[in-house]
């Protein structure tokens, strides 16, 4: 089998390539290296070596953005088994799964172990998400925060920023047969735990229990704002009577204006949030201590 390594060259360094590939050197796997140059680049060449119709591990060098860009390239998930070595921005799966920031530690689960499988989110659109996918102040987080630079502080500063200036608005969620209409700050839909560099939007979620968790956040009184925040920062927002949270196989979301959805950070205009959970659609590498398992 080969280890085909997808590198988000932006982000990732040349020595830290070499110390990934000499992790596959040393375990006799054989292996290419692909560098991307451009936005949707990842998406083409998963695409490519997914077509060839061979048994084959692709590596993922970089951050969510990477990941979410190869995952809707593969094109056979029989055969495509999946790696990940965090090297990018936003590493919230791998922080959810466990996966070690070390890369010589991280490429040794990939060399050393096999796959499991895991869960991932798909739109009716095909669109594909192994994190979260999510609509309302979340969106115009990460628009504000891409507009600034900085490290993991930038998302946190966005955040507080939006929370004071967010207004909510009107939609109607359909899920497992009850039909909801909600005034609310976010709705997000969770395969991990956490967006947005750490903050714990679905505190409760597992990549792996068939499920995708369903949190809404109603309107909240600028009062209770900070309140929720500092909920929200502890894993803990599930607590507050604003929040409804339910696991869920599926859920579509209806607004009265067309609204933008993000999916591991990436931004789609003008898109309809209406998904559904693949179990145990994806082979992953995984530690030994990754938090898979719902008690």
């Amino acid at each position: 089998m080969v280890y085909n390594i997808i590198v988000n060259a932006a982000r990732t360094g040349e020595k830290q390539i070499k110390l990934a590939e000499s992790v596959f050197e040393s375990a006799g796997r054989e292996y290419r290296t692909f560098r991307t140059d451009h936005k949707g680049h990842a998406t083409e060449i998963a695409e490519q070596i997914s077509s060839a119709g061979e048994e084959c591990a692709v590596v993922v060098m970089g951050g969510d953005g990477t990941l979410h860009e190869v995952i809707n390239g593969i094109r056979d998930f029989e055969k495509c088994s999946l790696g990940l070595i965090p090297s990018g921005t936003g590493n919230d799966f791998a922080e959810a799964a466990h996966i070690p920031a070390d890369i010589k530690k991280a490429a040794q689960i990939i060399a050393f172990r096999a796959p499991v499988n895991i869960d991932y989110i798909e739109l009716e659109n095909g669109l594909k998400s192994i994190n979260a996918v999510g609509m309302g102040i979340d969106v115009d987080v990460l628009k504000r925060a891409y507009e600034k630079s900085g490290g993991k502080g930038k998302y946190l500063s966005s955040l507080i920023y939006c929370l004071k200036h967010f207004k909510s608005y009107n939609f109607t969620v359909e899920y497992d047969g009850k039909s909801e209409k909600h005034y609310g700050l976010i709705a997000a839909l969770g395969n991990g735990r956490q967006i947005g560099g750490g903050i714990k939007i679905c505190p409760d979620a597992k990549i792996d229990d068939g499920y995708m968790d369903l949190l809404m956040v109603d309107y909240v009184s600028r009062f209770k704002i900070i309140f929720a925040f500092l909920k929200l920062m502890l894993g803990k927002i599930n607590s507050i009577k604003e929040v409804t949270a339910v696991r869920v196989k599926r859920a579509k979301f209806t607004t009265e204006k067309p609204c933008s959805i993000q999916a591991e950070g990436e931004i789609y205009d003008g898109m309809q949030l209406d998904a559904h959970i693949v179990e145990k659609g994806l082979k992953f590498f995984l530690p030994r201590n990754s938090d898979t398992v719902r008690d």
